[in-house]
This record gives structure tokens, C-alpha cells and sequence, in this order.
């Protein structure tokens, strides 16, 4: 059996899906950590500490193992409107609410990763403005229905049925799914992973 080439603090499978998308090998690791927004905490600021915390957490958990040997990938992702983070919905009409909201607007989706091994932590955020059409109230209601808004921050989600929410984006299609490839590739490179792994390019 390969031996993965890094530890992944996420329980997201579409940061497993990307992650694969890229051929870099892993292995999940359970990772606790108080998601809880400070007091007036900048967006950018949340989800850099956060995505920190969740590596550095990982790290721990292996070091108490016995097994840090390889870099600890984290993720955390925030849709942010007019400087307020959207979470996840906590009814059907939060995240009606949310849809709402959003329409006809343009808003951010922040996602910070941390890579960490014994020598460093390093970090990189990326940035994208995603604009919604606008939406009716029928359309909201339906999209509902269908229960993908429920485990979703900012209600949606851009690679499943609300993608045809979505106007434009600019910036990282990635980023906005959960974790921004071209970004996650530079920072592991600096840890001497490579991606393509089993491509032998």
C-alpha cells in the first residue's frame, strides 16, 4: 500500500474529491476545533485562524501518536456578504433567508489553507467574488426543497444544483467548492509534496 503523502484535517469529501482531482495522496485525520467567529472578527482573519487551527490541531494528534512524519493539510472556507460570514443554515428559512439575501448581489468566498510540519506553518488565502442572478421567491423554495442548501455555508452549494445561481465568479472555481487548487498546489510544493502523483509527471 502507497504511503499517502500528507494528513488531511478535514472531513469535507469535497476537499478529498479536489484533493484527488490532483493526485495527491492522503489520509483523513480527525481534527477538533471551536469554529466559534470572535467578537467582531475580520472574515479574512476567521478563516486563516481557523484553517490554522485545524492543522495545528492534526499535528498535535499525530505528534501524541508517534506519527508526525508527513505535512498536515487544513482547509476553512467562509461566504461573506458586505463583511458578514454566512454559516450554515440552521432552518429552511435561514437559508431561505440567505438566498434572499444574496440575490442579485455580489459576495466573497474566503478559503484559507495551512500546511504544517515539524520545521513551519505556512498559509495562503484565496479570494473569489461570486454574483448571484437574481432570484425569485419560487426558485428559492425550490432549490430548498431539495435539501442541498442545509449543510452548506451561504446556503448554497456551486458544484450541485446551485450552480444555476451563480451569474459570474472571479477568481478560484476551486476556492469556492472548498479548496483552491492552484493555491493548495503552491503551498504544498513549498513542503516538497508533488501533485500528479500518479501520472509520473
Amino acid at each position: 500500500m502507497d504511503v499517502p503523502s500528507i494528513y488531511l484535517a478535514s472531513q469535507s469529501p469535497r476537499r478529498r474529491e479536489l484533493l484527488e482531482q490532483i493526485k495527491v495522496s492522503y489520509q483523513v485525520l480527525a481534527s477538533d476545533v471551536n469554529e466559534t467567529p470572535l467578537l467582531n472578527e475580520h472574515p479574512q482573519h476567521y478563516v486563516e485562524r481557523i484553517a490554522e487551527a485545524k492543522a495545528e490541531a492534526g499535528w498535535q494528534l499525530l505528534k501524541t501518536s508517534g506519527l508526525a512524519q508527513r505535512p498536515v493539510l487544513a482547509a476553512d472556507t467562509a461566504v461573506v456578504l458586505e463583511g458578514t460570514i454566512l454559516g450554515k443554515p440552521t432552518s429552511v428559512a435561514d437559508a431561505k433567508a440567505m438566498l434572499t439575501d444574496l440575490s442579485g448581489k455580489q459576495h466573497q468566498v474566503m478559503t484559507s489553507v495551512a500546511v504544517v510540519n515539524v520545521d513551519a506553518t505556512k498559509l495562503i488565502t484565496s479570494i473569489t467574488d461570486v454574483v448571484f442572478k437574481s432570484l425569485t421567491e419560487s426558485l428559492i423554495d425550490r432549490y430548498c426543497a431539495t435539501g442541498e442548501p442545509n449543510d452548506k455555508a451561504g446556503a448554497y452549494g456551486i458544484q450541485g444544483l446551485g450552480a444555476i445561481l451563480v451569474a459570474e465568479i472571479k477568481g478560484s472555481y476551486s476556492g469556492v467548492v472548498g479548496l483552491p487548487l492552484t493555491e493548495t498546489a503552491e503551498l504544498l510544493t513549498q513542503f516538497e509534496v508533488d501533485v500528479w502523483q500518479s501520472h509520473g509527471i
